[in-house]
């Protein structure tokens, strides 16, 4: 599943009504390409569901899309930080991952169901994930995955992302295709290497490293077939 788009808080006048969970996913699909949530999986819809009810609780609070993304990447910032304070701090950093997942989705609910959605709010949301798993990688290098592998495998991310947001702007009509490197698949490898990494840690400083190491290897992987894949799609597509 593509990138959640977030919106803009700079916006006037009485708070919008929250809209329905049909009139949700309807107003959601546009905004990713097209893509059609209710042929997701079951644990995409899950995933969606949860943030749909997420984010009727911010809204009704009256906290604005931008301001969920800020704390996102904030904790984000805050996972090589908790996963250089010794052994077993990896698994903290890996809920923390967790919970700026969970962020990164409930502020494109909360643009979504609010009527805030802008182009501007898309653009801040994109750039807090790169940076966010930008944080994450650091992460890896911090627990002693090698230095060439760690931006390695954050550059097939990030070209990905690229290419996708390139092909859009020539008139791609939709996200081309869901690759086996989506931001979800990321978030997975990094939240189960650190969840391993601080477990593993507590018998050794050895266990961390192979651990990190093999999920940069796995992220790499991953990335370079999605990057491969959504390539042909947008060469098919365009040609």
């Amino acid at each position: 599943m593509p990138d959640q788009a977030a919106g803009s808080d700079q916006v006037a006048g009485p708070r919008p009504a929250v809209i329905g969970w049909d009139a949700y996913l309807a107003a959601w699909s546009p905004l990713h390409g097209g893509y059609d949530p209710t042929q997701a999986t079951p644990l995409v819809q899950g995933w969606l569901r949860i943030a749909y009810v997420l984010a009727r609780l911010v809204v009704r609070a009256g906290i604005g899309p931008n301001a969920v993304t800020a704390a996102g990447l904030a904790l984000s910032v805050l996972v090589p930080v908790v996963t250089a304070a010794g052994a077993g701090w990896p698994a903290a950093a890996a809920l923390l991952v967790v919970a700026s997942a969970v962020l990164d989705t409930v502020d494109g609910a909360v643009a979504v169901i609010s009527g805030r959605t802008t182009r501007l709010g898309q653009v801040y949301d994109s750039f807090a994930d790169r940076l966010a798993e930008g944080c994450w990688l650091v992460a890896f290098a911090l627990l002693g995955a090698a230095p060439w592998l760690v931006v390695a495998s954050g550059g097939l991310a990030w070209l990905h992302e690229y290419l996708r947001a390139r092909a859009a702007v020539a008139g791609l009509p939709d996200i081309g295709a869901v690759t086996v490197g989506e931001r979800p698949t990321r978030i997975l490898v990094v939240v189960f290497a650190l969840l391993f990494a601080g477990a593993g840690g507590l018998a050794g400083p050895e266990f961390p490293i192979g651990t990190v190491t093999a999920a940069s290897a796995i992220w790499a992987l991953l990335q370079a077939t999605a990057l491969l894949h959504l390539f042909a799609v947008v060469q098919r597509d365009l040609r």
